[in-house]
C-alpha cells in the first residue's frame, strides 16, 4: 500500500500511467490494477479520481482526452520533480553542458525519472546510477540554469 505524503496524487499519477500503457475497459479492472500496484481504492474514490482527471469512457474503455492529457500530466510530473528534488537531491554542479546531481544511495533513479518526465528547459536527457545523475543540457548556460532550478539549500550545494 502506498503511504507517501500525498497518496491521492500518487494514485492519480498511477492511473494516468496505467491508462497510457494499456487499455482499461472497466473501473473494476482499473481498481484491480491499482491494488496490484499498491494503491487500493474504493469505487467512489476511483470515480472521483477519474472525473477530476478528466478521464472519459469510450467504447474501447477509459481514455484521457487529448487536451486534458498533457495539462494533467505536466502538472503532476512537475509536482513529481519538485518532490524528487526535495527528497533526493544533495548537491548539484555544472561542468560545461553537463550537470552532476548527487543523491543518497538509491536516490539517483527516482530523481532521474522525475527529470525525464518533466525536464527543465534545455535538458536533453539523463543517465542515473545509484547515487549520481548525469544531466545532459543543450549548452553551458542551460546547465547553469538547471543547477539554479534544482539546487538544494546553499549550505549543501556544490559550487557551479
Amino acid at each position: 500500500m502506498h503511504t507517501g505524503p500525498e497518496p491521492r496524487d500518487a494514485r492519480r499519477r498511477r492511473i494516468l500511467t496505467l491508462l497510457d500503457r494499456q487499455r482499461v475497459r472497466s473501473q473494476a479492472e482499473l481498481q484491480e490494477l491499482l491494488a496490484a500496484a499498491g494503491f487500493p481504492v474504493n469505487q467512489a474514490t476511483l470515480s472521483r479520481d477519474l472525473r477530476d482527471l478528466g478521464i472519459v469512457k469510450s467504447k474501447d474503455g477509459y481514455e484521457r482526452p487529448e487536451a486534458a492529457t498533457q495539462a494533467a500530466a505536466n502538472s503532476l510530473f512537475a509536482q513529481d520533480l519538485d518532490a524528487a528534488v526535495r527528497t533526493w537531491l544533495v548537491a548539484a554542479e555544472a561542468a560545461q553542458n553537463l550537470v552532476v546531481l548527487r543523491t543518497p544511495p538509491g536516490g539517483a533513479q527516482p530523481l532521474g525519472l522525475a527529470l525525464d518526465r518533466a525536464p527543465p528547459a534545455g535538458v536533453l536527457g539523463t543517465i542515473a546510477g545509484d547515487d549520481t545523475v548525469l544531466v545532459i543540457c543543450k549548452d553551458t548556460a542551460r546547465a547553469r540554469g538547471v543547477v539554479r532550478r534544482l539546487a538544494p539549500a546553499p549550505a549543501q550545494r556544490s559550487r557551479a
